[in-house]
C-alpha cells in the first residue's frame, strides 16, 4: 500500500537553516507539497512547491491557505539586523506564537519551531526572556505535538557579512574540542543537522517537548 504523503508547511525558507529544510522537503517522498510562507520568494519553482509571499505580522488573514499536516518555523532575525527592541520581539516571539495559533486553529497536529540555547522567560537577558516567552506562549496552544530546538551557535555562510561572528564560529569551533560532558551543548551546530532533525521529529515520536543542541545531533546521528 502506497504511504499517504503529506503537506509541509514551512515559515523562513529563506534563511540558512530554512533553506536547508526546504531542500530536505523537497526531496522527501512522504510530503507532495511544501508550502512556504515567507516575506520572499526562494527564486525557484519545484513540483512540490506552493509559494505564499505574505506579511507575517498578519498571519490570520492566510488562514485558508494555511492548511496541511506539519509546520516547520524557521523564522528569526538578530540584533544587528534588528536593533530595535520592539521590532526584534515582533518577529522572534510575535510570528512564531501566531503561527502556532494559527497551527492550533486550522487543527494541524504537528508543530516544530527553533527557538535557542538558553531560552528562559524569566531571564534578564533579552534575547533568552524573548526566546523564552516564544516558547511559553506556543506551548499554551496544547498541540498534539510541539517540538522546540535549542541550538546553539549556528555555523554556516551567510549571505551577509557578519564579521563578528564569523570570528566567533572560528573560536567556537577550536573550543568545541574541548567541551566534552555537560559543555557538549555548547558546541556549534550545522543548519543541516538541525533541518534533519526537524524532519525526523515530524515523522518520528520523540518523548522531549524542549530539545538542546547535543540531543539535535544524537538525533541525526
Amino acid at each position: 500500500m502506497k504511504e499517504i504523503q503529506k503537506t509541509a508547511l514551512l515559515v523562513g525558507a529563506t534563511g540558512l537553516t530554512g533553506g536547508k529544510l526546504l531542500e530536505l522537503l523537497l526531496k522527501d517522498d512522504r510530503y507532495d507539497k511544501v508550502k512556504l510562507f515567507s516575506r520572499s520568494s526562494v527564486g525557484f519553482t519545484h513540483d512540490k512547491l506552493e509559494e505564499y509571499l505574505v506579511d507575517l505580522f498578519k498571519v490570520e488573514t492566510y488562514k485558508s491557505d494555511f492548511t496541511g499536516d506539519e509546520v516547520f518555523c524557521c523564522i528569526g532575525t538578530t540584533k544587528k539586523k534588528t536593533p530595535d527592541n520592539e521590532t526584534y520581539k515582533k518577529i522572534d516571539y510575535g510570528i512564531p506564537v501566531s503561527m502556532a495559533k494559527l497551527t492550533h486553529e486550522n487543527s494541524i497536529s504537528t508543530f516544530i519551531v527553533i527557538s535557542a540555547l538558553g531560552a528562559n522567560s524569566k531571564s534578564n537577558v533579552f534575547y533568552n526572556k524573548v526566546k523564552g516567552e516564544m516558547e511559553d506562549d506556543i506551548l499554551l496552544q496544547n498541540l498534539k505535538h510541539t517540538y522546540i530546538l535549542q541550538p546553539s551557535l549556528i555555523g554556516g555562510e551567510r549571505s551577509e557579512k557578519r564579521t563578528g561572528e564569523w570570528l566567533f564560529k572560528k573560536a567556537m569551533k577550536v573550543l568545541g574540542l574541548i567541551m566534552i560532558g555537560s559543555l557538549k551543548k555548547y558546541r556549534t551546530i550545522e543548519p543541516i543537522t538541525i533541518a534533519k532533525a526537524m524532519v525526523w521529529l515530524a515523522n518520528n515520536k520523540f518523548k522531549e517537548v524542549k530539545i538542546e543542541s547535543d540531543k539535535i545531533k544524537n538525533i541525526v546521528a
